[in-house]
């Protein structure tokens, strides 16, 4: 089966590497996002995706608006193959371009369709506390995220787990379903399956604003927060912006998800009394773990973070180096004057 692969990020690349290993398939072309300034040098980088392309000798086109990029449509037109697949693009495909295959456009997508559509799945899965995720794979519409489902599996999300976590174990489920969805579309044996637009949920593309840790939140939606956004939330501590980069829900509703280290960390917190302490300060010490720090509802400690300048640290490591006190006020950062 001949295919165009449609992917840039890292997220992309299991399921590429897997249709180039695959005897039942032929990948003739990659499309890919154009090449970005990365890293600490600034300096131009290919995609992770067009990085395993050039590296398997695979033809690959950057159009910067693939819609109106005569060339590439021409191009498209011309390989003539059986699907395209589309991960994590990062483009919206024009009806032409979901025209030109025999068996369509393919796409993976990282959630549990209806349910959270759009650009930043994973990330809003765990921002809204889901205990389950996971990949559907779909006929691709003219809509975001709306066409028919093919085949699903699902991914449980445990209470520690970060975006970054969840989104390695998704490309790894997101490889295989891809491959056994064209192979039983091609062989006739898969019916799609409507979505239905009463149930769907949303997930837009994250703001700035997203990354700001309010303490009168909850300490649960915090952590959720946390690590749904990571690494980039943010908060202020004696005047200087902190990225939290790991938390710990120390709430009793918490401690049967917790490893059992954390769990005697909770019992240890529950014999603190919280009541003369406002969200945002600091409640308690814990040897070898963090602060732990007052929310609006219940305990969080830091177990690691990334100070301005610095690199990252556990949560121990930084009390310590900082000598942090009981009492101690973190702020959220748009409150700050």
């Amino acid at each position: 089966m001949r295919i165009v692969y449609f992917g840039t990020p890292q997220f992309a690349v299991p399921s590429l590497e897997a249709f180039l290993q695959h005897p039942d398939f032929e990948v003739v072309a990659v499309v890919t996002q154009p090449d970005k300034r990365r890293g600490r040098g600034n300096q131009v980088m290919p995609s992770p995706v067009k990085a395993i392309s050039t590296a398997a000798d695979i033809p690959v086109w950057q159009p910067s608006r693939i819609k109106k990029d005569a060339a590439t449509l021409a191009e498209l037109q011309r390989v003539d193959a059986d699907a395209f697949v589309v991960v994590a693009y990062g483009q919206i495909l024009s009806p032409e371009i979901l025209a030109m295959p025999s068996l369509g456009c393919m796409n993976g997508h990282g959630s549990l369709l209806p349910a959270y559509r759009g650009a930043a799945p994973i990330q809003w899965s765990l921002y809204h506390g889901e205990p389950t995720t996971g990949v559907t794979t779909m006929q691709m519409d003219a809509g975001m995220d709306t066409g028919p489902m093919l085949l699903k599996r699902a991914l449980t999300i445990g209470l520690l787990d970060t975006a970054s976590e969840v989104a390695k174990a998704l490309a790894e489920l997101t490889a295989p379903l891809l491959i056994e969805t064209l192979q039983q579309l091609k062989a006739g044996t898969l019916t799609p399956t409507p979505q239905s637009d009463n149930q769907a949920t949303y997930a837009p593309l994250i703001q700035k604003s997203d990354f700001q840790l309010d303490w009168s939140k909850s300490a649960i939606a915090l952590h959720n927060q946390v690590r749904g956004f990571h690494p980039n939330c943010v908060t202020q501590f004696r005047g200087n912006d902190l990225k939290v980069l790991a938390t710990v829900p120390l709430a009793a509703e918490q401690r049967s998800h917790l490893p059992s280290p954390w769990q005697i960390a909770c019992d240890q917190v529950a014999e603190i009394t919280h009541d003369n302490h406002a969200p945002g300060q600091v409640l308690t010490l814990l040897k070898s773990k963090g602060p732990v720090i007052q929310t609006g509802d219940g305990p969080l400690l830091l177990h690691q973070v990334k100070p301005s300048g610095k690199k990252a640290q556990s949560g121990w490591d930084f009390a310590n180096g900082n000598r942090i006190e009981v009492g101690e006020q973190f702020v959220t950062t748009s409150d700050n004057p």
